[in-house]
C-alpha cells in the first residue's frame, strides 16, 4: 500500500514523532525478544502462540489464517506449525468442515507460556503506555491540521 505525499507535507515534528514512535516499537521489540528466549522458544513462535490464543472462541486458527496473522507465507506457517507440535506446544488436526484445512490448537504447554509471558508484556506495554501515546498524539495531532487546512 502506496501512498502519494507532498513533499512538503512532512515536518520536522512529524519526523520526530515518527522517530519515536519507531524507537518505543524497537524497545518493545528487543523486551519481547529477551522475554520470550528465556523461555526457549522464538519470537515467531512466540507470535504464533499468541496468535492462536488471541482469536475469538467462536474461531478456530487454520495454518493459512496463521500465515495470513504473522504476514507469512503458508509453506513457512506450515513449518512453524510443524516445529510447535513437534515441541509440544499445538496439536494440529483436520477440519471437519473442510478436510483441506487444518486447525491449530494450544495445548496446555503453550498455555503456561503464554500465561508467563503476557503477564511481562503487558506489565512492559503499560510502562511504555505514556511514550506510545505521545507520539500517536503528535502523529494524530499533525493529521488532523492537516485536514483542518484542507477543509478552509
Amino acid at each position: 500500500m502506496t501512498t502519494t505525499v507532498r513533499k512538503d507535507a512532512l515536518s520536522p515534528g512529524d519526523y520526530e514523532a515518527l522517530a519515536n514512535l519507531r524507537y518505543a516499537l524497537r524497545k518493545f521489540t528487543e523486551f519481547s525478544t529477551a522475554e520470550v528466549m528465556k523461555l526457549d522458544i522464538t519470537p515467531q513462535q512466540h507470535q504464533a502462540l499468541l496468535a492462536i490464543k488471541g482469536l475469538p472462541a467462536e474461531k478456530q486458527m487454520t495454518v493459512g489464517m496463521l500465515a495470513d496473522r504473522l504476514l507469512i507465507a503458508p509453506h513457512s506457517a506450515t513449518e512453524l506449525v510443524n516445529r510447535l507440535a513437534d515441541a509440544g506446544y499445538v496439536e494440529r488436526t483436520t477440519s471437519h468442515s473442510d478436510g483441506r484445512r487444518q486447525v491449530v490448537k494450544l495445548l496446555a504447554k503453550a498455555e503456561r507460556v503464554l500465561e508467563r509471558l503476557s503477564g511481562a508484556h503487558l506489565h512492559e506495554i503499560r510502562e511504555m503506555a505514556p511514550e506510545l501515546m505521545q507520539a500517536l498524539h503528535l502523529l494524530q495531532d499533525r493529521r488532523k491540521l492537516e485536514q483542518i487546512a484542507w477543509m478552509a
